[in-house]
Formats: C-alpha cells, sequence, structure tokens
C-alpha cells in the first residue's frame, strides 16, 4: 500500500468531459484525461483491502459485484502511486486482454463494490485502467509479442467480439495458429458498430487489430459462416472451432401498427451509422437520420443512451425515452447494500445531452407502447403510450407491470428505435454446426463448460451465458481458450 492516508488525503476525481453542447458536434470521445500527478494521486486513493472486493468478480442476488475478470487492481493502483507505469501493464495485461476497451465501456463493476464507496466515493479504478493502458502505448509496451514457438495446431474463431478477439488472443499465445472470421466488413464485433465511436473511437479497435496481426492472427472478414462460408469446410480445415458470435436476435414489439414505415432496431441505426462515418464521414447518406424528426426511443439501459446520443448528434427535432420500470433511487435502499451493484439511478451521456438541448431528461418511466399509429402509405406518424404500475401475480407472487386503465396518450413519433435487448444465438449458425441451444436460445454447454454438444465445437461470450457486458464476455473468450487449448495439449498454462 503505496500511502496509507491516500483515501482520506485525495478526493476522487476522474477525466473532465467536454461540454454537451460542444460534443453533440460531433462523434469523438469527449473526456480528457487527468495529468500524470493527479492520476497517480487517485491511485494513493486505493487502500489495498485485506479482502478486495473490487476484482471479485461475485454474482450476489443475480448481480455481479466486483471485476468479473478478477483484475489485480490493488496491486496497479499501488504501482500507479508508486510511478512503476511499466510494471502497472503487466500486472494489468495479467488478466485483461483489452484494457483499452473495457476502460473506455465497462460500467465498473469494481467501482461499485470497491470499500471506500461504502461511507465515500470509490476510487476511479477505470480511469486508472485507461491511464496504465494508453501510457503503456505511448512508451511503446503494448507492442506486438508473437509467440516464438508455433504448436502446428489450428483453432477457428467464429466472430471477431471481444469474446472471440480474446479467446484469438489467447490462443495465439500459447503458439496455436488462429482464424477468426467474421462476417462484417471489419472486425470487432459489437465493439465495432454495437458502440458509437462517441464512446469507443474505432481506431483504438483497429490499434489492438493491428497489434494482433502482427503477432500472427489472421483475420478474415465478409466471411458469414454457416451461409456463404459452410461450416463443414471450417471444420475440415481447423482441429477446433469456437463460436463467438454473440446474442443477435434482437427482442420485437408485437403491437399494432408494428409494419409502419419508420420503425427499426437499435442495433441496425447504431450499426448504420457507424459504418456510415467510418466509410465517408456521413458523406454517403447510407444510414438511418434522425434529423428533424421526433425519435421515440423503446428501451432504458445503454443500448437506448446511446440510440438519444446519436440522434441528437443527428439534429433530431425530440427524442423520448420509454423506461417499463420504475425509476431508480438516487441512493441506495436498505435491501440494496454495499458490494451489491447499485440500483441507483444513473444518467448517461445522452441522458445529459438531451437535457442540455431539449432542457429535460428524455426517459419516461414505467411506460410502453401500445401501439403505433401510421398514415394511409404506411409511413409512421406516432405512437399510443400507456402508464404501467407494478402488482403482484396472484398465481406466482411475482411483481409484474400491467397496464394502468385510461391512462393510455399519443405522441408524435416519426422514428422509432427498439433497445429492447436480444434473446440468444442466431439460429443458422448453431444448426450449421451442430450444436444443441438451451431454453434461452443459446449455445447449451455443461455448467462451467465451453465444450458443445458437437465434437471439437466450443462457444464462448453472450453466444454461450446471454447478452451481456464486454468484460464477461473477455472472461469468457479466456476461459474457452483455456479450455480449447487443454484439449489440443493434455493442458494449458493459460490464466
Amino acid at each position: 500500500m503505496g500511502k496509507i492516508t491516500g483515501f482520506m488525503d485525495y478526493d476522487r476525481k476522474t477525466s473532465r468531459e467536454t461540454p454537451p453542447l460542444d460534443r453533440i458536434k460531433n462523434y469523438r470521445e469527449f473526456h480528457i484525461p487527468l495529468s500524470e500527478e493527479e492520476q497517480r494521486k487517485q491511485g494513493a486513493r486505493c487502500m489495498d483491502c485485506g479482502v478486495p472486493f473490487c476484482q471479485s468478480g461475485m454474482m450476489m442476488n443475480g448481480m455481479v459485484s466486483g471485476c468479473p475478470l478478477n483484475n489485480l487492481i490493488p496491486e496497479w493502483n499501488d504501482l500507479i502511486y508508486t510511478g512503476n507505469w511499466s510494471q502497472a501493464y503487466n500486472r494489468l495485461k495479467r488478466t485483461n486482454s483489452f484494457p483499452e476497451f473495457t476502460s473506455r465501456v465497462c460500467p465498473a463493476p469494481c467501482e461499485a463494490a470497491c470499500t471506500c464507496g461504502l461511507h465515500g466515493d470509490p476510487v476511479s479504478i477505470k480511469e486508472n485502467e485507461r491511464a496504465i493502458i494508453e501510457r503503456a502505448y505511448e512508451k511503446g509496451l503494448a507492442k506486438a509479442k508473437p509467440p516464438a514457438i508455433r504448436t502446428g495446431k489450428k483453432v477457428a474463431v467464429i466472430g471477431s467480439g471481444p469474446a472471440g478477439l480474446a479467446a484469438a488472443d489467447q490462443l495465439n499465445k500459447r503458439g496455436h495458429t488462429v482464424t477468426v472470421f467474421e462476417r462484417s466488413d471489419r472486425p470487432g464485433g459489437l465493439l465495432m458498430y454495437g458502440i458509437p465511436n462517441m464512446k469507443l473511437e474505432k481506431w483504438v479497435i483497429e490499434r489492438k487489430i493491428k497489434i494482433m496481426e502482427e503477432e500472427g492472427v489472421r483475420f478474415v472478414t465478409g466471411a458469414d459462416v454457416g451461409a456463404a462460408v459452410k461450416a463443414s469446410k471450417i471444420l475440415k480445415e481447423y482441429d477446433r472451432v469456437i463460436l463467438a458470435c454473440g446474442a443477435s436476435n434482437p427482442r420485437d414489439i408485437g403491437v399494432e401498427g408494428r409494419d409502419a414505415k419508420g420503425i427499426y432496431f437499435a442495433v441496425d441505426y447504431l450499426k448504420a451509422t457507424t459504418k456510415s462515418l467510418l466509410d465517408s464521414g456521413l458523406e454517403d447518406g447510407n444510414y438511418i437520420s434522425a434529423k428533424g424528426k421526433n425519435v421515440l426511443v423503446i428501451g432504458g439501459g445503454d443500448t437506448g443512451n446511446d440510440c438519444v446520443g446519436t440522434a441528437i448528434r443527428q439534429g433530431c427535432a425530440s427524442v423520448v425515452q420509454l423506461e417499463m420500470m420504475p425509476k431508480p433511487p438516487v441512493h441506495r435502499t436498505e435491501n440494496n447494500t454495499w458490494p451489491e451493484w447499485p440500483k441507483v439511478l444513473k444518467v448517461d451521456y445522452g441522458q445529459q445531452e438531451a437535457e442540455a438541448v431539449f432542457g429535460h431528461d428524455p426517459r419516461v418511466y414505467q411506460t410502453t407502447v401500445q401501439s403505433f399509429l401510421k398514415d394511409k402509405e404506411g409511413k409512421l406518424t406516432g405512437a399510443v403510450i400507456i402508464s404501467l404500475e407494478p402488482k403482484a401475480d396472484p398465481a406466482t407472487g411475482r411483481t409484474q407491470m400491467v397496464p394502468v386503465e385510461g391512462s393510455a396518450r399519443e405522441i408524435p413519433a416519426d422514428l422509432v428505435l427498439i433497445a429492447a435487448g436480444f434473446l440468444g444465438a442466431q439460429s443458422y449458425v448453431a444448426e450449421a454446426f451442430g450444436v444443441e441451444l438451451n431454453p434461452r436460445t443459446n449455445v447449451a454447454t455443461e455448467p462451467g463448460s465451453y465444450r458443445t454438444s458437437a465434437e471439437r465445437v466450443f462457444t464462448a461470450g453472450d453466444m454461450h451465458r446471454g447478452q451481456s457486458l464486454v468484460v464477461w464476455a473477455i472472461r469468457e473468450g479466456r476461459e474457452a481458450a483455456k479450455a480449447v487449448d487443454a484439449s489440443l495439449m493434455g493442458y494449458t498454462n493459460l490464466v
């Protein structure tokens, strides 16, 4: 522990943000990092707890507490304080394949479990992580390090999202020859096209992909395995296969008027915007534009917030975001104690920007869509929304959100974006490889295993566990890599 009184001597500080009315003029990241001196003070705030909940990755009441990657957080916080950035990078990379991603997009369950947060402000772990990895790139510490020896074994990874990339990275380090197949035109999966540029600039992904290529990983884009590329061909050419295609089936809303023109899934909206931005700086017009439109976002999670932020940058006339559940409390309730994940009100960047532009938070709680309205040509003109209230189901006793009689009302809407989550793996990939699915339509494995029902085929990430966090996908990829390595070599020394 570098400074025994650090948590008392220094207040929590994080990177400054570009003001909302300035940052909505572009799609760039808007966080301004702390100085090295200030970042070292933030490292000093870590108490090096005897029981570091921050790195536990435990499930508590269905929610994760601490880092699922079991990052060695107290160790590298202390190394930041002492200015030993090189060793801090080594300890960070020990458990995390991609800190350049998680330090930008992870919701930081580590900070929610930080002991300093019990009676004050938690350590700025996420900021510290980003400082370590970016300094590692600046100092040449994160350069390519190809394996000295190759095993002669070949592994195909289907999907280049965080799980697929993590598996490929680990197996390549072990000396196996790895090829990653991606059906889109750029590798990165949801990192590339599911997360907006202002949240994760795509040069960050491209920088890491380039290093992985220099280390020997081969990327094949535009390869839709299970459709244009036959699964039988992959199985013939490779010793093992890892399916890491994500949870790609967006949850729909089956109400009257759903066929109106102007209703899209959020994933399609966000992907089209990012692709056009990368291809032409939005000059080609090949995206769904919210310019001058009344936008209705259905869904209150991270994806819904990303839609709000994107629509504002496109110049929408208004934006409303529907949340089915009640508005969370500002502070923890008595039945949501530390170190559980805090179920409290979160105001993300999209909501901040909506407040700056329109003067109010765009979210409407305990509300859902009853029907969509359209004109004679089938074009969307509005929506009928209805309030909800929590009531216990007489049969099960479980609380359900049910419509409030007489609360239906119309609102204008020219563009609807459905951000209601995802329902599991796309069936054509599973069928092509002959793997079984579980009742949740995820690829089935034994508990704690990554081996599927098909011989030599493994799985990882959202395709395996369902829609989840990037940090969970990275852990899944690393664990699947260990299972594949053990099956090829009879043992594994991957961590």
